[in-house]
This record gives C-alpha cells, structure tokens and sequence, in this order.
C-alpha cells in the first residue's frame, strides 16, 4: 500500500519545489495538490467539512498555487514521486486548455501525473466560471470524456452538450493515458469511476470496514467489466493504516496541513514519515 501526502499549497507556505524534495526524500511515493482557482468573498455556500455560513473559510483556501503549475515544477526537480491533483475541479476550465497544460505535466514528469477530478462545492466559484451549480456532474464527466479524447486521438473531435469542438491537432500527448480518479462518497460514486475513470478518491467520510464494503463491489464490478480499479484515500489516519490494507486501499494520502512556517510544515512532515514502513 502506497502512502503519500495532500495538501493545499500556497504562496505564504513551504514553496512548490523544497515540498517535493522534502516528501521524496523522506519515502513517501505519492503528492497531491488541490485546487481552488479563487475563493469568492461572498459565503452563501456551507462548507462541507468545516464552519458554516458565514464564517469565512481557512486562508489556505484563497492562496493555492495552480497545481498543475506547481506540479510541473516538483516533476521537473524529482525522480520518483506519483504526482497528482486531490482534486482538480476540472468543470472550471476548458477542456482543449486542460488537456494541453495537465498532458504537458505528465511529459515533463516522465509519466508519473494522475489526475484526480472533482466536481466542486462552491456554487458561487462554479457561477463565477460561468458553470451551473445544479449539473456539476454531468459536467464533470463531460469534461473528462473530452480531455481523454484529446489524449488519445491525432485528430480527436468532441460534440457534447457542454463541450463541442470539431477536429483539432494537440500535443504534446502523455506518456500512456494518466489515471483518472473519480472522488467523491455518495451512493452512486461507484457509477462515475467505472464509467469514466480509473480509481476511486474518496474522503475519509466511513469506517475502514463500511469501506471495506463499497471497495469489495467496486473490484467486482470492474472485474465483470474487465477492468481493473484502484482505490486512493484522501486525508487517511495514519494511526489506522492496518485497517485501511485491510480493506483493500491501494494508496493512503496523509492530509499536510498548511504553515507560514516552512519549519513547522518540515516538522508536520517528519511526524507523518514516522508512520513509514521504513521508519520502524
């Protein structure tokens, strides 16, 4: 089971490059960044896992780097490291842009970018991109069809309801087709990553073994399906690694919280590479 780090990562914290370099070098195999293009000043949409309206949101929120422009520099400045987005919220760009700036990524990293994919939960972010927050959804799944496209063909051509574009010539293509992760928890999850992605990505919102559950159904669906799935868990408890291999995660990201101090981010850091394999 791999183990890796999430965070949000941001202009007043640990820069892009010196997280790389400080996550490879203490084992780890994985990196994710999220993203939020801008956070608006209005708080009309609860937050799902924090304060409610009207209490501001934490700043970390307002202040992410680009994570497909941080990634891009942590590939270009280490070896090994699965780099990733948790989540990219990919209603929020233009499907041709995307494909472009995320293939670029994997090319530059030598094949080791995984894009996870969210639909948001921000409604007036969506309406600010001109996204309706009642269909994010089928948006995203749309989107997704359309970057994969991009990915695969010479001349891929896309006629959808919310994205429509006759044939194109785009490069560079990645390295093979990145792994698409479809996060999320609801009932009907499982449907998106079987139909549209590679992995699931979800919160740390049930137990290990309610887990367990829905993992044993997806790898049995993908299997009738003659497919294979993996499963990433977002912000997972490193005091219960035993029982998420128990229920069959493929990966276990540590949520890294964010510091003006680079030295405590290091330090937050060291303590989550104690939970290692090598370190005991």
């Amino acid at each position: 089971m791999d183990l890796g780090i999430v965070t949000f990562l941001t202009d007043y914290g640990l820069g892009p490059v010196q997280l790389g370099h400080a996550v490879e070098e203490r084992g780890f195999g994985s990196l994710f960044l999220t993203e939020h293009t801008h956070v608006p000043t209005s708080r009309r949409t609860p937050w799902p896992v924090g304060a409610p309206v009207p209490q501001p949101l934490p700043q970390h929120y307002s202040h992410t780097f680009d994570p497909l422009a941080a990634l891009a520099a942590i590939a270009a400045t280490t070896q090994h490291l699965r780099l990733g987005t948790g989540v990219s919220l990919i209603n929020q760009h233009h499907p041709i842009t995307f494909a472009k700036q995320a293939a670029s990524v994997d090319v530059i990293s030598g094949g080791r970018f995984e894009l996870g994919v969210g639909p948001g939960w921000n409604a007036e972010q969506m309406a600010n991109h001109g996204v309706d927050p009642t269909r994010p959804l089928a948006r995203m799944l749309e989107h997704v069809a359309a970057v994969t496209t991009i990915w695969a063909e010479e001349e891929p051509e896309f006629h959808g309801e919310f994205v429509d574009f006759d044939p194109i010539w785009s490069w560079p293509k990645p390295t093979r087709r990145p792994p698409v992760l479809i996060a999320g928890v609801g009932p009907t999850v499982l449907n998106r990553v079987l139909s549209h992605g590679d992995g699931w990505l979800p919160l740390p919102l049930f137990t290990p073994a309610q887990f367990g559950e829905r993992i044993t159904t997806l790898r049995s669906r993908a299997t009738d399906a003659g497919r294979t799935v993996t499963v990433t868990l977002y912000g997972g408890d490193p005091n219960t690694l035993n029982a998420y291999r128990e229920a069959g995660f493929d990966r276990i990201l540590f949520e890294l919280p964010t510091h003006h101090d680079p030295n405590a981010t290091l330090r937050e850091l060291d303590h989550l590479a104690g939970h290692l394999p090598d370190a005991h």
